[in-house]
C-alpha cells in the first residue's frame, strides 16, 4: 500500500482509483487552444492534465487556464525554478519537476516550502534520458542495469525534497525501452511507499504505443503496482485518455462505459462483422445516455456460437444470413435485419439501463 497524495479532488495511491493522465500539445501561453485540448480530454475521461510551463508567456496564462479547467492541472517545470514558484502562486494543483535540475538545493528548498504552504504536490519525473552522469556511466559499463538505475535516481531525488520537510511526493520512471521500464517500477514498488505513475515515454505513434503500454503498464497492474498512469501517444491527446481508460477497464480496475467484444471471425462468417462491430462502437460512443453505463455489449459472428460464447455479454448480436439475432446473457431475444441491427442493440441497452426486462419475440 502506497501513501496518499491529494490533487485538489483527486487522490493518487493508498487503493485510491487510478486516475488516467494526459499532457497537452499546444503552447500554454495560447489559452484558447489548451482550453480547448483540457475540455477533450475530460470529456474522453481523463482525471488531470498536464502542461507545459516552460516562459514566463506560460507562467501567466495558468490563472486563466487554471479558471475554467474543468480538471485539476500540473504544471511541468524544467531548469527554472522560478517557473515552478509562478505556477503554484498560480493556483496549480501538482508540478512535474526533477530536483536534480533546478539548481542548487537553496532553490529546491525555495520549491518544496511553496509547494508544502500551498498544499500543492510534486511528481519526480526521471526518464531514461535525464539520468545524472555518474549513473548514467554505471548503466554503460554494466554496473547498474537502466531500470534500477532510474529507480535509484528517483530516490535520491526524494531524499532532496524530504530534507526540506516535503513528503506529498509521486514518483514516475519512464523509459520507451518496456522491460527496463518495468524493472525500474518494480525496483520502487519493493523499496519505497511513494505513489507511482506509470507509463511507457516515446512510445511512438498510437499502434505501437497501445502495445508497448498495454504490455508494460498491464504487467505492473496486474501486480498491484501503479497509483496513477499515462500512455503516451505520439498523436491526438484525447486517444491517450481513452486508451488509459480501457486499460484499466480490460484490466477490471475501473469501469468506462459499455465494453465491447467482437469475436476474430471464421468461415461461418456470413457477415461484414467489421463494419458493423465499428458502428456498435460509433453509437455507443456518441450515445450520452450510455456513456457511463457500465455494462458489455457483444457482436459475434455467426448465430451457432455467437450467443453462447457471449454469454456475459448483457446485449449482443450474432450475424445470421441476413439476419442478426440480437441476445441478452446468451438468450435470444428476437430477430432483426442488418439494417435495423445496431439501433436495436443501443435502444435495447438503453432499456436495460432503465431497468426494463427485454422483450422476448418467439
Amino acid at each position: 500500500m502506497t501513501r496518499q497524495v491529494k490533487v485538489k479532488n483527486i487522490l493518487i495511491g493508498g487503493g485510491a482509483q487510478i486516475p488516467v493522465q494526459s499532457m497537452l500539445n499546444v503552447p500554454t501561453s495560447d489559452v484558447s487552444a489548451s482550453l480547448r485540448q483540457i475540455r477533450k480530454l475530460e470529456k474522453a475521461g481523463c482525471d488531470l492534465v498536464r502542461l507545459t510551463v516552460n516562459d514566463e508567456a506560460a507562467a501567466k496564462a495558468l490563472p486563466d487556464i487554471i479558471a475554467k479547467s474543468p480538471v485539476p492541472l500540473i504544471a511541468d517545470i524544467h531548469f527554472d525554478y522560478r517557473l515552478a514558484i509562478a505556477a503554484i502562486n498560480a493556483g496549480i494543483a501538482k508540478l512535474r519537476i526533477n530536483p536534480g535540475n533546478i539548481g542548487d538545493s537553496k532553490r529546491v528548498k525555495a520549491v518544496a516550502e511553496a509547494a508544502g504552504k500551498a498544499g500543492v504536490p510534486i511528481r519526480i519525473g526521471v526518464n531514461s534520458g535525464s539520468l545524472r552522469e555518474d549513473v548514467k556511466n554505471k548503466v554503460l559499463s554494466g554496473k547498474l542495469s537502466l531500470g534500477e538505475a532510474m529507480g535509484r535516481h528517483a530516490l535520491g531525488e526524494a531524499k532532496l525534497l524530504e530534507r526540506f520537510g516535503f513528503r506529498d511526493i509521486v514518483i514516475s520512471v519512464k523509459a520507451t525501452n518496456v522491460p527496463e521500464t518495468v524493472r525500474a517500477y518494480e525496483f520502487l514498488h519493493e523499496n519505497c511507499d511513494y505513489p507511482l505513475h506509470i507509463g511507457i515515454t516515446e512510445a511512438g505513434t498510437v499502434e505501437d504505443a497501445l502495445l508497448k503500454s498495454g504490455a508494460g503498464l498491464g504487467h505492473l497492474l496486474l501486480k498491484g503496482i501503479g497509483d496513477t498512469l499515462r500512455i503516451s501517444i505520439t498523436g491526438p491527446v484525447e486517444k491517450e485518455a481513452e486508451a488509459g481508460r480501457k486499460l484499466l477497464q480490460f484490466l477490471g480496475l475501473r469501469p468506462y462505459g459499455p465494453e465491447v467484444v467482437s469475436c476474430p471471425t471464421c468461415g461461418r462468417t456470413q457477415v461484414a462483422l467489421e463494419k458493423v462491430a465499428e458502428s456498435v462502437g460509433r453509437a455507443l460512443r456518441s450515445n450520452r445516455e450510455l456513456k457511463d453505463f457500465d455494462c458489455k455489449v457483444a457482436v459475434m459472428g455467426c448465430v451457432v456460437n455467437g450467443p453462447g460464447e457471449a454469454s456475459a455479454a448483457d446485449v449482443g448480436l450474432a450475424g445470421g444470413k441476413g439476419y442478426f439475432l440480437l441476445f441478452s446473457k446468451g438468450k435470444a431475444l428476437r430477430r432483426v435485419s442488418p439494417e435495423e441491427a445496431v439501433e436495436a442493440l443501443v435502444n435495447e441497452l438503453l432499456a436495460l439501463k432503465k431497468g426494463k426486462k427485454a422483450k422476448i419475440n418467439k
